[in-house]
């Protein structure tokens, strides 16, 4: 999906390094159907999560941490903690200044939308879309700058476990309203 700004930049409090492009449509930005999608936001890893199941259900790995790729850089410092939302559930939206976020949707099934704030990145003011849970177990590793949040899709509740490579600082985190006007972002059911 091609992007549409109007080219107003909205600089954000506190940091002259993160900062909104406004966007003309409302629209939902780039579908990512591949983890390697060469429309992924500068810095947002993907991995498919594979499953392995049996006639008692299901078993599949989330990270591995201290390992390479998605969960490089991770050390000792690390929090682990899931949320669970009820369906039609809107978190969103949420960036860090310094932390790294890796998620795992693992119920459920979520719509994840992904915003480049990092006034510097050669993808400021990109929207990612992903469709992710139980049914497409993609991981993603989210940088610093990188707003996010997500939506719980059909008449389950969702359940997200993600990692961080910080504890949680209040200091660190900011937050965006979900219907932000300059993101102009459509969180409602595509119809297509």
């Amino acid at each position: 999906m091609e992007e549409s700004t109007s080219g107003q930049v909205r600089f954000l409090p506190h940091d002259d390094s993160l900062a909104i492009l406004s966007r003309s449509q409302r629209n939902i930005g780039s579908v990512i159907s591949s983890p390697h999608s060469p429309e992924r936001i500068a810095g947002v890893e993907i991995e498919a999560g594979l499953l392995w199941p049996d006639d008692r259900g299901f078993f599949t790995e989330l990270f591995r941490l201290g390992a390479t790729g998605l969960t490089a850089g991770f050390s000792s410092t690390v929090q682990i903690s899931a949320a669970l939302s009820f369906p039609g559930t809107i978190k969103a939206i949420h960036f860090h200044r310094r932390q790294t976020d890796l998620w795992a949707p693992v119920k459920g099934s979520f719509q994840v939308a992904l915003f480049d704030l990092r006034h510097d990145s050669p993808t400021f003011g990109a929207v990612n879309t992903l469709y992710v849970g139980e049914w497409r177990p993609w991981r993603l590793r989210i940088p610093p700058g990188v707003g996010h949040g997500y939506k719980v899709l059909g008449d389950d509740s969702g359940l997200l476990l993600y990692a961080t490579d910080r504890y949680y600082d209040p200091a660190d985190e900011g937050r965006l309203a979900w219907n932000d006007p300059d993101l102009n972002y459509d969180w409602e059911i595509q119809h297509k």
